[in-house]
């Protein structure tokens, strides 16, 4: 395929190790090993690498498809559910930007595009670099190419506030069902638009909402998205 000269990066990881976005919050992930969870059911083999899908032939396709490949990332990773839930701790004085980074996520996969950004922005501005990084693929997928370089420039750590790092501890559940996990990763190796479950987004849509000038109605967390993996939910 065509490559262009905006393009930030040669794939998703090549650019998350370039930006070093997931070292605030999620340095003990491994982008690999959640690829390769991907199994054929009937070998129960890992895909081979020819299965990943090419290169997009615009830098904003591209910049879309490696935003749903960040966020399915942020959701599947084992600090997820437990970052979510330090969001939703009752202290007003502490700043949880991996939780809200989480959520951002979770919106993004369900369908909230401009309602992510509130909260990807909440995220980076509390001192994520991995929000950041997802602002920079956000705006360089709709060819808003200066603000997509102003968030770059914030993703690297450098110039990132220190944040408080999550506990290396596996928490006691995953954030989403394993099926799920799998299927979101799965679409996004074969190239297609990873989805969150009808059952899934339900419950995101139902969530609290409150009004903003710049992006309509926040949807706000509450203890319900700490649930999701629960068999009712599954």
């Amino acid at each position: 395929m065509t490559h262009t000269g905006h393009e930030l990066a040669a794939d998703v990881d090549t650019a998350l190790e370039a930006a070093e976005a997931f070292a605030d919050t999620y340095r003990d992930y491994d982008t690999g090993e959640a690829l390769n969870r991907i199994v054929d059911p009937a070998t129960a083999r890992a895909l081979p690498a020819s299965a990943i899908p090419s290169r997009y032939p615009t830098v904003h396709e591209q910049a879309a498809h490696d935003l749903d490949l960040a966020a399915t990332l942020i959701v599947d990773a084992p600090q997820a559910h437990l970052s979510l839930t330090r969001l939703l701790e009752p202290d007003p004085a502490v700043i949880e930007p991996e939780g809200a980074l989480v959520f951002a996520a979770l919106l993004h996969l369900a369908g909230y595009r401009d309602q992510s950004q509130f909260w990807f922005e909440f995220a980076a501005g509390a001192g994520s670099s991995t929000a950041a990084f997802c602002l920079t693929l956000l705006h360089q997928k709709r060819a808003e190419h200066r603000t997509a370089a102003h968030w770059r420039a914030q993703a690297l750590p450098s110039v990132r506030p220190p944040v408080r790092p999550a506990p290396s501890m596996t928490p006691a559940c995953p954030l989403l069902p394993d099926d799920v996990r799998r299927s979101l990763i799965s679409r996004c190796w074969e190239g297609r638009r990873p989805v969150l479950p009808a059952r899934l987004e339900a419950v995101i849509h139902s969530l609290p909402v409150a009004p903003d000038d710049d992006f309509g109605d926040i949807p706000r967390p509450d203890d319900t998205l700490t649930r999701l993996s629960a068999p009712a939910l599954a």
